[in-house]
């Protein structure tokens, strides 16, 4: 979102909007899923491939240099066992599917914020928003109920974490990290991490 702002992707009028919504937010007046969904429903009347640009620009510039080497690898070995890897987010789908190209996981096994797109132009039309329950959700409508393996960091992965056979919390927010001492999930901590 500020990114966006920042680079006047989109008009004042929209910024205006989803500021007052994140202010809400941020003083608990607007829910998680809403603000979630409200942050793809911003791009309206834009062209998706326009979207898919920015969202490239957006995950090399700010993104890319976050990943953690030590997942980088563990995907990289979990598909070469053949094991099938999702996605699943409440960021936009453009930024999710640029970013998991890195690790090899095809478009169509990204599970996160959407919207309708018609003849090319981003709509208001939210089709799905997967956090909290809503990723439990999300995936259960692809079939998998009990992953085998869930990596999450924040509280809002709490959820999908709980239905997995192993839970791994991967540098968790605090909320995350005080669930995952009541769940008795180990808590992993990347090198970059603790370097750092």
């Amino acid at each position: 979102m500020k990114w966006t702002i920042e680079t006047g992707l989109v008009s004042r009028e929209m910024t205006d909007w989803i500021d007052a919504r994140y202010r809400g937010y941020l003083r608990g007046e607007v829910s998680e899923v809403a603000i979630c969904g409200e942050m793809v429903q911003m791009y309206q009347r834009l062209r998706e491939d326009e979207m898919r640009r920015a969202a490239k620009v957006f995950f090399e510039s700010r993104i890319e240099r976050n990943i953690f080497p030590e997942m980088r690898a563990l995907v990289d070995e979990l598909r070469g066992m053949g094991a099938e890897i999702w996605a699943v987010s409440s960021t936009n789908n453009w930024v999710i599917e640029e970013g998991v190209r890195r690790f090899g996981i095809p478009a169509e096994r990204v599970l996160a914020a959407r919207v309708e797109v018609r003849d090319g132009v981003v709509t208001d039309v939210i089709r799905d928003v997967p956090t909290d329950e809503g990723k439990v959700a999300a995936l259960a409508r692809v079939g998998i109920t009990a992953p085998d393996a869930v990596f999450g960091n924040s509280v809002h992965d709490g959820a999908m974490l709980a239905i997995a056979r192993r839970a791994f919390p991967v540098n968790p927010t605090l909320a995350l990290v005080e669930r995952s001492i009541r769940e008795g999930w180990p808590i992993y901590t990347p090198a970059s991490v603790t370097a750092a």
